[in-house]
């Protein structure tokens, strides 16, 4: 068992306030989660401050408080920012469970990030190690999968720590992690050794958050800074401008870069195939070349793939597992999910919910249904890059042939002046409301409408909210299935099976 003075001891707080030997049975930011024993950790966060939660804590059984001010009636530690030394006291509550695995890889970028995870894992269980992965759509600890509703790719480094600890007792050999650009800023993946860092790519997202789009580059490439520091490995996308932006970051790592278009690299896809069943390419390694097919549907799933490659090359995996991992990969929750009801037309439901993804996906579409209409239903989130909205009109108003702009999460703005934004951007690609585009507020409706539009042949594509379980009103998140709402757009039109 810790006591508040072995956390002080690894942390250096700016006081400690009573007994050292506080005996501290567990740590948490949430003072709904307090177990008698517990030390409460109050951050400040974007909507409430946890100070204000103390009292609660308290009430519910906190032995102890960390905070930003000084605790005067329980024994405590008080650091200048509690959320900076949140990683240090989960770290050393937990016993510094990232020292006792193989490896921890760590993928970034603005898009492929959880495709990529589940590539690389599939990779590095085809070599016979035993993995842990904590990202998008799940929480998986050596064969275990926990699917989450937190709604954070890259969860507070306390929850980090507890899943790596359990991960240990897993005896798992290789952990990977999902690392956003706020995981990275936030410091909720500091204390992480990372062995090899990727980057998928980077391009518009999250402004609103980091304001710049260069410090919206520095966040990401503080992963490959924290490779490069313990010399580790570096794999890069130098097909986009964005990753290639941050290689010098990688100084000291070992550095693999990767191409689907016969850039200068070390890992290269040639003779690229996709077609509606999945993609085909021959994968070009410093070990060898073998004939690759994937599942997985379009040219920058090839890149997802090659950025899983090059993780495996980095693990020091033998062609034939990488291989094995790529083939047998298991499909993505909420990517390129089709919905069949036995109607004539093709419903798709994917998470694609940045310019660049839906630039991809329905070029992608098109190409595959050439002869078709393409109905596209996307939206953008509240408090979240105000920027991208417009982009995302152009670019859904240029490659599709009917958009239904409605709500995807408007969190606290109004979800109708949202959907104008991004109207607003289709409308200056010479796209009319009424001819080329509706808005339409409620999702259902707005699927409704879609299917009603839809005829044989045509592709409605439901962009923006794939494997998510809620929309988020207020503060508030409200049950929603894409997959299952897609069916019930189905059946009103009078599709079942």
């Amino acid at each position: 068992m810790k006591t508040l003075g072995d956390l002080a001891l690894a942390t250096s707080p700016l006081e400690i306030v009573g007994c050292p030997d506080t005996p501290v049975q567990g740590v948490e930011y949430d003072s709904r989660l307090i177990e008698p024993g517990d030390l409460f950790v109050a951050l400040r966060g974007s909507y409430v401050d946890g100070h204000r939660f103390i009292d609660d804590a308290l009430a519910r059984g906190a032995g102890s408080i960390a905070s930003e001010e000084s605790p005067s009636d329980c024994p405590g530690l008080r650091f200048a920012n509690t959320r900076e030394s949140l990683p240090l006291l989960a770290e050393a509550f937990y016993d510094r469970p990232a020292e006792s695995f193989r490896g921890i890889v760590g993928i970034t970028g603005t898009d492929g990030k959880t495709t990529t995870s589940y590539l690389a894992n599939a990779i590095l269980q085809a070599g016979g190690m035993k993995t842990g992965l904590v990202g998008t759509v799940s929480v998986e600890i050596g064969g275990t999968v926990v699917e989450h509703e937190t709604r954070q790719t890259t969860p507070e480094s306390l929850d980090i720590q507890r899943h790596l600890d359990r991960m240990r007792d897993a005896a798992v050999d290789w952990a990977i992690l999902e690392s956003t650009s706020h995981g990275l800023a936030a410091n909720r993946l500091d204390c992480i050794p990372f062995t090899i860092g990727a980057v998928t790519n980077i391009t518009h997202e999250h402004l609103e958050f980091h304001g710049t789009l260069e410090a919206y580059k520095l966040a990401k490439a503080s992963l490959l800074e924290r490779v490069a520091a313990r010399s580790g490995w570096a794999v890069i996308n130098v097909d986009d401008a964005g990753a290639r932006s941050v290689i010098d970051h990688a100084d000291g790592a070992t550095i693999l870069r990767f191409s689907r278009s016969g850039g200068d690299a070390e890992i290269q896809a040639s003779d690229v195939h996709s077609s509606k069943t999945g993609s085909s390419f021959v994968l070009s390694t410093p070990s060898g070349s073998v004939d690759v097919s994937i599942s997985y549907l379009g040219e920058f799933n090839v890149e997802n793939a090659l950025c899983a490659a090059g993780i495996g090359v980095a693990a020091g995996l033998p062609l034939t597992a990488i291989l094995e991992g790529l083939q047998n990969a298991p499909p993505v929750p909420g990517r390129m999910v089709r919905v069949d009801a036995g109607q004539p037309f093709e419903v798709i439901v994917d998470y694609a919910h940045t310019p660049e993804s839906l630039e991809k996906i329905l070029k992608l579409l098109r190409r595959l249904n050439p002869e078709g209409s393409i109905i596209c239903v996307s939206g953008s989130a509240g408090e979240r890059d105000v920027a991208k909205r417009s982009i995302q009109g152009r670019v859904t108003a240029q490659f599709a042939d009917f958009n239904i702009y409605s709500t995807e999460d408007p969190r606290f703005e109004d979800a109708s002046a949202i959907i104008g934004e991004v109207a607003q951007g289709a409308m200056s690609a010479g796209a009319s409301e009424g001819k080329d585009f509706l808005r339409i507020v409620d999702r259902q409706e707005a699927l409704d409408t879609a299917v009603s539009l839809a005829r044989p042949g045509d592709v409605v594509l439901l962009a923006g909210k794939g494997h998510e379980r809620s929309i988020i009103w207020g503060d508030r998140k409200h049950p929603w299935d894409e997959i299952t709402a897609a069916r019930t757009s189905l059946s009103k039109a009078g599709w079942k099976r």
